[in-house]
């Protein structure tokens, strides 16, 4: 039997009498890591042996008494050790003993040692102007809010930078647990010195970085208020991505600064000057000649862009004009003097971080055609070696119609008659006729032209016209929410309009409709359709990015006739094409009751969760450390 030998002396104010060498035993050990020893502790059954002196002709007198194994936390709830702690008197020697594995059946046997696994960890730097549940607009808080956690879990040092945002509103509760790191420092950009502070929490293994500045406390999301975009978004994003710099070298979080050999993970446009600073600004001085940087693409339609004259503000060499430079073309300039000049921090980032992700392969691809592009498609397409894409997670613990606090009824795989439950739970609830037999077809989303909205107004006189019911729950153009309460009106007995957006009401909805539909015009990733999958909600999307690659087209003939796929997808993105896939989904719903069964229990068996997307991005992270920076 394999065994790792801990001996400690422990004595208040005297050393203590040793037992002879010749009545110790020792067997071959195992090391083990830190991180090993903290996931061990739960299941830790620890013996201290107290050896006295031999009395007379009689045999070594032992006696055993308890230990407990403790953690040693700094401020900042960072494990920096462990602490052996007798539970009562004075512990002389302890001979504690953790069983590794039992390799013989008896101690003549060789004794074969079994090699532990090793992983490869990293120090990870996120940076992002938002993090869920800190700040939240959209998906891109929801990937920095979990990511960060999941790979914490794998064992690596995260930390994650972003604004610590204050609005006068309940939100600001989410900074309650936040505590001033006594850091100011002094960043140099528009025009002088900029002073910061930074802020920090220790939680599920992450150290969640804040940077403050008067810039983030006012009314308004992130981005902006209801007087549309704040004016000085490059100001507040710039000093974001200086800071995000800085904190690895200047805050001793848990004890010690990450340093130098870091992995930046840059998040849109807000965080582009991130892999720019490192090229310019550090590595010609020495500084992160080893970090790299992958940048996250969530949203290529955004991409910071302002005049060209701003670009003296930005903190940057003059000679690295050039890789932000950017010139509209003829028709998209604003009158004919216009020269069409500007400076494009996303494009920056992507001629100079070492790797570039999106948030699903087929976005990956999308995002180097002339239509999917938004004028990098040319510069995307000449770094396609290192462009990659990787599916979000979802919450499984939030989503799941097994344990779900907002639905009424639970159920899985095993039993499906909870759904139906939620659906006339549903019905009664909105004040729609309770019909089991009636497909009910649910939206959940912005009311925007990106989303689709526009077909959905087209197709609702149609629609109504068949034995369904209808539901939506957004908010967004006031055109649309106009034209919901309008249908309500019309539609009575088969339409439902929620304008506004409420969390419990879109578990309701995800978990009491049939059929969930997404004709988004452009997807980089999704979310809902992957929650409607967990719920056993059948996805009817059109084929773009995240939703071609989530959603597998219905195949009725194929696995020897019990189908495959888990939805419809449909293209092109017409009011036709959408209402051909709706009116086979309707009709498989009606009578193929055993297929539709198996359609749900597919899409509930698909795994979505961030554990699978962590592995992904362990393999990029792999691939970024070994060549040189791409911007040396």
């Amino acid at each position: 039997m394999e065994s790792v030998q801990l001996a400690r002396i422990l004595s208040c104010c005297k050393l203590s009498t040793l037992a002879p060498p010749k009545s110790l035993v020792f067997r071959p050990s195992t090391q083990l890591s830190f991180h090993h020893l903290l996931r061990s502790l739960p299941n830790l059954k620890l013996t201290a042996v107290v050896r006295s002196k031999k009395s007379g002709n009689g045999p070594v007198e032992e006696e055993k008494r308890a230990v407990r194994l403790d953690l040693d936390r700094d401020v900042s709830g960072s494990v920096i050790g462990l602490n052996l702690i007798p539970t009562s008197g004075d512990l002389e020697v302890i001979d504690t003993k953790v069983d590794v594995a039992t390799v013989t059946k008896d101690e003549d046997e060789e004794i074969i040692e079994e090699k532990a696994e090793t992983r490869v960890t990293y120090s990870i730097v996120f940076v992002t102007a938002e993090a869920a549940p800190y700040s939240k607009t959209g998906g891109l808080g929801d990937v920095c809010g979990s990511l960060p956690i999941q790979l914490a879990n794998h064992g690596h040092r995260v930390m994650v930078v972003s604004p610590r945002y204050l609005n006068g509103t309940s939100t600001d509760e989410n900074f309650s647990r936040v505590f001033d790191a006594n850091k100011r420092i002094k960043l140099q950009c528009f025009g002088g010195e900029q002073e910061i502070a930074y802020f920090h929490e220790y939680r599920e293994g992450v150290d969640w970085v804040f940077v403050d500045h008067p810039s983030y406390h006012r009314p308004g999301n992130p981005y902006g208020d209801s007087h549309g975009a704040f004016g000085d978004n490059q100001f507040r994003f710039t000093l974001l991505c200086h800071a995000a710099c800085e904190a690895p070298l200047v805050l001793p979080l848990g004890g010690y600064a990450y340093g130098e050999k870091c992995l930046f993970l840059v998040n849109d446009w807000h965080a582009g000057l991130v892999p720019v600073l490192l090229a310019s600004k550090y590595r010609p001085h020495g500084v992160y000649k080893d970090a790299r940087s992958i940048l996250v693409i969530h949203n290529l339609a955004h991409q910071g862009v302002e005049p060209a004259a701003s670009y003296k503000n930005l903190g940057l060499p003059s000679n690295w004009y050039g890789a932000l430079e950017w010139v509209f073309p003829t028709w998209a300039r604003t009158h004919a003097l216009d020269t069409g000049e500007a400076v494009n921090i996303l494009k920056g980032a992507i001629v100079t971080a070492d790797r570039i992700l999106t948030v699903s392969k087929g976005y990956a691809w999308e995002i180097t055609t002339v239509e999917g592009g938004y004028g990098l498609n040319e510069i995307l397409s000449s770094r396609r070696a290192v462009l990659n894409g990787i599916t979000n997670g979802i919450h499984v613990s939030e989503w799941d119609p097994s344990s779900d606090k907002h639905i009424p009824f639970h159920y899985s795989t095993a039993s499906l008659s909870g759904k139906v439950q939620c659906k006339t739970a549903l019905q009664q609830e909105l004040g729609l006729p309770i019909k089991p037999e009636c497909p009910l077809i649910g939206f959940i989303g912005r009311l925007d032209y990106q989303k689709g909205i526009d077909l959905i107004h087209w197709a609702i006189p149609e629609l109504m016209g068949a034995d369904v019911q209808f539901v939506m729950l957004g908010s967004g153009d006031p055109l649309y929410e106009n034209w919901m309460r309008s249908a309500e009106n019309t539609y009575r007995d088969k339409f439902r309009g929620w304008v506004g957006f409420n969390v419990p009401i879109s578990h309701r909805i995800t978990a009491g409709c049939d059929i969930l539909l997404m004709p988004s015009r452009f997807e980089p990733c999704g979310l809902n359709q992957l929650y409607a999958m967990r719920y056993g909600t059948i996805p009817v999307v059109h084929a773009t990015g995240g939703l071609r690659d989530t959603v597998e087209n219905f195949d009725p003939y194929a696995g020897g006739g019990s189908g495959e796929g888990t939805g419809w997808t449909f293209s092109p993105l017409t009011k036709d094409s959408m209402l051909n896939a709706l009116r086979t989904a309707i009709r498989t719903y009606k009578d193929h009751k055993s297929t539709w069964e198996g359609l749900m229990r597919r899409c509930m068996q698909k795994d979505f969760t961030w554990e699978n997307a962590a592995i992904q991005y362990e393999q990029v992270f792999e691939w970024v450390f070994i060549d040189p920076p791409y911007v040396n």
